[in-house]
């Protein structure tokens, strides 16, 4: 799911230092998501993620740059799945959505019609 929400992120660095960032969330899936971030952070690094209604942690399996920062891309801990009942960012979009079945637009999809539960 395509999505756009503002998130604070906490870690240890790797001299147990705390840090913190507030990310910019990409993408969300059933099991992990895209953040944005001004400053790369490791692979492995276990992350604290905190929105106003929900906490939870992920681990980092990439870190790149792109243009305008770094892209982390996170999986959740074992026995934590998102759903938008557990957290819903602010802008959510589903790109299956955007796509029609029929070329003569026959499909009675509407957006915001399918929901990740």
């Amino acid at each position: 799911m395509l999505c756009a929400d503002l998130i604070s992120v906490f870690w240890k660095d790797k001299n147990g230092r705390p840090r913190k960032a507030l990310a910019n969330l990409e993408d969300i899936s059933l099991s992990g998501m895209c953040l944005q971030v001004d400053a790369p952070v490791p692979r492995e690094t276990l992350l604290r993620i905190a929105h106003p209604k929900s906490r939870f942690e992920a681990r980092v399996r990439y870190c790149v740059f792109r243009d305008t920062g770094y892209y982390l891309g996170v999986e959740f801990q074992p026995g934590f799945r998102w759903s938008q009942r557990r957290f819903r960012p602010k802008h959510l979009l589903d790109p299956r959505d955007l796509l029609t079945l029929s070329p003569k637009g026959n499909d009675k999809r509407r957006a915001g019609s399918r929901r990740v539960q």
